[in-house]
């Protein structure tokens, strides 16, 4: 017989979520047979999995150590490797004992895509051993992750989870719309007043490509996208422009901004080649310039509740700040506040 003490890591999720976790080879169905049986309690009583756990709770496990050890995989191979690796290649930001807020550099996707990648989740991962922050016993049942995604080349800050709190928490305050997230881009073109953008987008995921339409379609799966575009200052045909996203789609901002009329400069997907052309030609430009530069908590309730008005900023990437200031030279100082 094994017995897991439930640490505060694992609180405040079901029972069968966390074994599905910790017997990460054993089918659902196997789980709930097991605790049918009775041979998986908690507490030393009968359970079905639907209880919440908490802190101190004893979950048994009547079987085997060679039974335990088929039904699950582990993640001891991933930890062995992170600990082998160098110190990790992640900026952080802001951090506290449930989140991370880390500044994504360009080129590093945020989650893998395939399995020689090198993502942000496996920064995060070394960077939490490295650090020491979690323990192995709460590697195994939790692991470090990022709560939204940036595309590879966009940089700037991304909001990652420490503890199971701070997974489940951020997530709410994500979709309730009570993290504010703004982005410095640079366009070409000239926008002289703030435009509030809403309209539908649908996703080609053969093409890895989004497009926009005034109107819902009827025939296909459209979602509807929010953006406010402020400009920052214009000359010359080129705008810094502040973002603020209300919604968070795939190649939002990028595509919304072709589809009002304007390129972000550096963007091969949605952008203009000659113009990219220029920008690589002049100042060795290959992606995309889109910076999320900062994030503004509002009044929120909950265990993140010492987050409320709290502002997370990032400096801007060198390249980005050496063309802005080339384009904009006198403005610079209004570009972040």
């Amino acid at each position: 017989m094994k017995e897991i003490i439930i640490t505060e890591n694992e609180a405040g999720q079901r029972l069968n979520k966390f074994l599905m976790k910790y017997l990460d080879q054993a089918p659902s169905a196997l789980i709930y047979k097991l605790l049918r049986k009775k041979i998986i309690k908690k507490n030393k009583e009968k359970a079905d999995g639907s209880e919440m756990i908490g802190a101190g709770d004893k979950i048994q496990l009547y079987l085997s150590d060679d039974t335990i050890g088929k039904l699950r995989k582990g993640r001891l191979p991933d930890i062995q490797k992170a600990v082998c690796r160098k110190p990790p290649m992640l900026s952080v930001v802001y951090q506290d004992e449930h989140i991370l807020i880390a500044d994504k550099p360009e080129n590093m996707l945020s989650q893998k895509a395939v399995p020689s990648d090198y993502s942000v989740n496996d920064a995060l991962l070394d960077y939490v051993i490295f650090k020491k922050l979690l323990t192995k016993r709460q590697l195994e049942t939790f692991r470090p992750s990022i709560c939204n995604r940036l595309d590879r080349n966009t940089t700037g800050l991304i909001l990652c989870s420490l503890s199971l709190a701070g997974s489940q928490e951020i997530s709410r305050l994500i979709k309730e719309h009570q993290i504010e997230k703004y982005y410095l881009t640079i366009i070409k073109g000239s926008l002289d007043e703030t435009l509030d953008s809403k309209c539908y987008l649908v996703k080609d995921s053969g093409k890895n490509q989004v497009f926009l339409y005034e109107r819902p379609l009827s025939h296909v799966k459209c979602e509807e996208v929010h953006t406010i575009f402020e400009p920052v200052c214009t000359t010359d045909g080129y705008t810094l422009v502040r973002v603020r996203l209300i919604t968070g789609k795939s190649h939002q901002i990028r595509a919304q901004l072709q589809f009002l009329g304007y390129a972000v400069i550096g963007d091969t997907k949605y952008g203009k080649q000659t113009v990219n052309q220029y920008f690589r030609t002049e100042f060795g430009l290959t992606h995309q310039l889109l910076h999320c530069y900062k994030l503004q908590f509002q009044e929120i309730t909950g265990k993140l509740s010492y987050l409320s008005g709290k502002e997370i900023t990032a400096e801007l990437p060198v390249r980005f700040r050496r063309i802005a200031e080339a384009l904009f030279p006198a403005e610079m100082q209004a570009a972040i506040r």
